[in-house]
């Protein structure tokens, strides 16, 4: 069943059973009560990762307190997507339109990677999971990308899991269509890796493109920026190989 994109969403990070009350935490209580305006009686969708989603009826019991009351699951928990976010961090705008829509675009696992011409090498993590709850409740989804701690180039490539398909998007490439290249990898486990606003190194490039578990493949005639390959990537992926085809 689809997502009910009509009514408001909230990720919690409780158990949810029929007539077992959950109590909002006061920054939830306050999102609800003054930024949403509901009121008692008022019904919000609820998922947790775990549980599918629920339609909860929400209860005022303070100025400041709200509980919220799963009436029934209306979605079941699906199979949870399986592919890679791989990335070198940006600025912080452009970082927090790309880690909102790699949630939108169904990654499950995002992991910063720090490459020689990343320009935001420190990472703000709060920053990075509340976009990414912020998407998944605007988006549909039932669960959370797993965050992972940033690595090194070198530490990243020593711990990939060959089994899993490496691609990244290679602007030196002398093709356009990145389809055939892809063609192989339909029915494998994958992740994509996007690099810098700069692009990846020439001894970068060199060392993914020697790699037997790597693919590389081109975007287009046009050079896009970071932010915008990664969405770009993400889609053309998603659409021959991923769960869109």
């Amino acid at each position: 069943m689809r997502a009910n994109y009509r009514m408001q969403r909230l990720l919690i990070d409780l158990p949810l059973q029929p007539a077992q009350p959950v109590e909002a935490l006061a920054e939830t209580a306050h999102y609800l009560l003054n930024v949403l305006r509901m009121r008692d009686g008022d019904q919000i969708l609820l998922f947790n990762g775990q549980d599918g989603e629920w339609l909860a009826g929400l209860q005022q019991t303070g100025k400041k307190r709200a509980s919220l009351h799963p009436v029934e699951q209306v979605r079941q928990q699906p199979a949870a997507p399986d592919f890679h976010y791989c990335f070198a961090p940006l600025k912080t705008g452009r970082m927090d339109y790309m880690i909102q829509k790699a949630v939108e675009m169904g990654a499950s696992v995002l992991q910063p990677v720090i490459t020689q011409h990343c320009q935001m090498p420190k990472l703000n993590s709060e920053r990075m999971q509340a976009n990414m709850r912020e998407a998944a409740e605007q988006c549909g989804i039932l669960s959370l990308p797993e965050y992972r701690e940033p690595l090194r180039f070198d530490k990243f490539m020593e711990q990939w899991d060959h089994s899993r398909a490496l691609i990244f998007c290679d602007e030196a490439s002398e093709s356009n269509n990145p389809l055939p290249l892809l063609a192989p990898l339909k029915g494998k486990p994958a992740g994509v890796f996007i690099g810098p606003e700069g692009g990846f190194s020439e001894e970068e490039r060199q060392y993914l493109s020697q790699q037997p578990f790597v693919t590389a493949i081109p975007l287009g005639p046009r050079i896009l920026r970071a932010d915008t390959a990664a969405v770009a990537a993400m889609a053309v992926i998603q659409a021959s190989i991923g769960d869109w085809y």
